[in-house]
């Protein structure tokens, strides 16, 4: 519920540093926020009549005006709550348009030879969104043969025209599982281990997968890549969804899966003795389990372990409302995965006894209440991934280097120190939040690890320039790399980004002098994210950054005020630039950012920081940024730091100027501003505001 909470007050105020309030406080601060406003909130997917009453309580009646709307599939819900609206199936025009747009990319069929065929499928359809979404990822895997589209049709059975929406969508649903090879079945399967509408980290499941001996690869291939491939064939099937997440950006790493498939999966798991689940359902599990989801705690569970033999678990995931639930460790024999994410261990989950599961390969104890890794840990051999991230660990036992099968090691933030030795772990692929000292011999040893993926790391000025650009330029195979400097500088210029790198996040005390020569969309073809802070730039540069394809989230840091250049200088956004981008982040500019029509056309979130001499720029600046139709139709998010270096400039001036112009533009976007006077100013005239 704290997280149902959190989401309500950044989807209504975008306010994100809520965590450490109860949910008691968590309700008064969303009162507070819509008390004297109107407000129209829609709450989506209500299980039951307490979970509602909570969210309630923090939606307060007032004299403005308001209107609340829920949805829920359970009908008695929907009249308790209020006057209850039974959803209509998609009218077969509407139905018609989702299943070409999404097969053929617009409104109407262009193949003569389907338009008989895709109506009959659309019938049996019977107006379900979900049901036309998954036949329409089936169908395109199929070609435009009609023969194929036939075939389809008649698996879907008969009848189905009257038949209620569910049924129409669990025969469509195992049309489309049975149509999966064997391996995808197994891993789409294992996505019932976990609760409905929880965020699952993509990284985290391919590990899980890799652990379980679900990826199969020759001895050229990497067993991550070929898990993420399967991955991807499932976000192509429609089986899984991204998820935006406020915290990650705009580059999802997070994914969620349908409530409807889900609880599919869940049915085909238990009729399989796939996974044993304990979740809201009054029922028993099997006495004999394979693998053990614990997903929450009602009374008929309290003994329901005893009945249970842990003999041949392989995975255990435990959730936090469950996590007293957990087996002693003892009890099991060939577990391979273990997972306790966000558990508190400190009520009833010993780690003393987990050098005895000798065949584990995954260990999760991210955001777990555990102080300390024990020395036991040094006797799983099999040990492929063990992530501590946000956790309470401070100190990383010695003997974690002597496990030399690790493929994926996720430290701690507060872990600040690491010893050395970590170059002896040389089936590295990814290693994240790794904090380094005075200690040159860490950033040498990681020159060993050439079988990287994926590099976060966090270091200070001890280490000279030469150093660092030497090791990132033997990590060939890097994908994802993360370098944060954070005291003093370090240039590096003259280090190559390998041609495959998807993400790249240079910040900090890094810099480069100009744009790179590589930086260009021939090299950086699937590059998604990039974080880097340059001395000066260009206008061309920017048209080169521009062109980048598949670029999605972008921050730039330049350094104009240090080097004092640039006062009135004009910088264009091109009409035909960045046309994947979704998050952007342009920070040191002085003067004017021009935004032309048509450039940045999918994006959602918009930061800027600006420094202004002259007052009358702050009024030029948002007479260029125009928001009306036709610039940055998808805008949602507006963020803007206005430095006034050696002018008085009063906020509510600003305020005047900045507001008309976001009000011109059609989807109202939510507007957060910030102005930093300089120190001889009155204390009044420093504010920020939010509209």
């Amino acid at each position: 519920m704290k997280k149902v909470l959190n989401a309500v007050i950044y989807d209504l105020s975008k306010q994100t540093n809520k965590e450490t309030l109860d949910e008691r406080q968590l309700i008064d601060e969303i009162k507070v926020f819509l008390l004297e406003k109107r407000y129209l909130v829609v709450i989506d997917d209500i299980w039951g009549i307490p979970d509602w009453e909570i969210i309630r309580c923090a939606l307060p009646d007032n004299s403005v005006g308001y209107r609340i709307i829920t949805t829920t599939r359970i009908f008695s819900v929907a009249e308790q709550i209020g006057g209850a609206y039974k959803l209509k199936p998609l009218c077969p025009l509407n139905s018609k348009r989702l299943f070409n747009e999404r097969i053929f990319g617009n409104e109407n069929c262009p193949y003569e030879q389907l338009h008989e065929v895709s109506d009959k499928i659309l019938k049996k359809c019977a107006g379900v969104p979900l049901a036309i979404i998954t036949l329409d990822s089936l169908l395109a895997r199929k070609g435009r043969n009609k023969m194929e589209w036939y075939d389809v049709y008649n698996s879907v059975g008969t009848g189905l025209e009257n038949s209620l929406d569910v049924s129409t969508t669990r025969k469509v649903l195992s049309l489309s599982y049975y149509d999966l090879p064997s391996h995808l079945r197994t891993c789409l399967l294992y996505l019932s281990m976990f609760p409905e509408d929880y965020k699952i980290r993509k990284n985290r499941l391919i590990f899980m997968w890799i652990a379980e001996g679900f990826i199969q690869c020759g001895k050229q291939e990497s067993l991550f890549d070929v898990g993420e491939s399967y991955f991807n064939e499932l976000i192509n099937r429609s089986m899984i969804q991204p998820v935006d997440d406020i915290y990650c950006g705009y580059i999802s790493e997070n994914y969620r899966v349908h409530d409807m498939v889900l609880d599919h999966l869940s049915s085909l798991s238990s009729e399989e003795k796939f996974v044993a689940i304990l979740n809201y359902v009054d029922h028993f599990p099997p006495p004999k389990v394979r693998r053990l989801s614990l997903q929450c705690c009602k009374e008929v569970h309290a003994h329901s372990q005893d009945s249970m033999n842990m003999q041949q678990v392989r995975s255990v995931v435990a959730f936090q409302s469950a996590s007293h639930l957990m087996p002693a460790l003892p009890s099991f024999r060939v577990l391979r995965v273990l997972d306790l994410q966000d558990c508190h261990l400190s009520r009833g989950c010993d780690l003393k006894h987990i050098g005895n599961l000798f065949h584990l390969r995954y260990l999760g104890l991210n955001d777990t209440d555990t102080y300390l890794l024990p020395e036991e840990i040094g006797s799983l051999q099999s040990l492929q991934t063990l992530d501590i991230s946000n956790s309470r660990i401070l100190s990383l036992p010695l003997v974690v280097y002597q496990l030399r099968r690790l493929i994926c090691l996720r430290l701690n933030m507060i872990l600040r120190t690491v010893p050395n030795g970590i170059g002896s772990l040389t089936s590295l692929e990814e290693l994240w939040e790794l904090h380094i000292d005075n200690s040159t011999n860490i950033i040498e040893e990681l020159g060993h690890l050439t079988e990287l993926r994926e590099l976060y790391m966090i270091y200070n000025t001890k280490h000279d320039d030469t150093l660092v650009k030497s090791l990132l330029c033997k990590l060939q195979k890097i994908k994802n790399l993360s370098v944060c400097l954070e005291t003093g500088d370090c240039n590096l210029d003259g280090w190559v980004a390998p041609s495959h790198i998807r993400k790249l996040r240079l910040v900090g005390g890094c810099w480069f002098s100009m744009l790179p020569d590589w930086m260009n969309p021939t090299h950086l073809a699937n590059l998604s994210a990039l974080s880097i802070c340059i001395r000066e730039i260009q206008q061309k540069d920017l048209d080169i950054l521009g062109k980048l394809p598949n670029l999605r989230s972008l921050y730039l840091n330049v350094d104009h005020e240090n080097l004092g250049i640039g006062l009135g200088r004009v910088v264009s956004i091109g009409a035909c630039s960045f046309p994947s981008l979704k998050e952007c982040s342009l920070w040191g500019f002085s003067g004017v950012v021009v935004f032309q029509q048509g450039g940045m056309p999918l994006l959602t979130c918009l930061r800027v920081q600006l420094l202004m001499q002259e007052a009358e720029q702050i009024t030029d600046t948002f007479t260029v940024v125009k928001f009306d139709h036709g610039y940055l139709p998808s805008l949602q998010e507006f963020y803007i730091d206005i430095r006034s270096r050696g002018i008085r400039v009063r906020a509510d001036e600003v305020f005047a100027v900045m507001k008309p112009v976001v009000e011109l533009h059609p989807n109202r976007p939510f507007l957060e501003w910030w102005l930093l006077i300089p120190p001889r100013c009155s204390p009044e005239d420093v504010t920020a505001g939010e509209d």
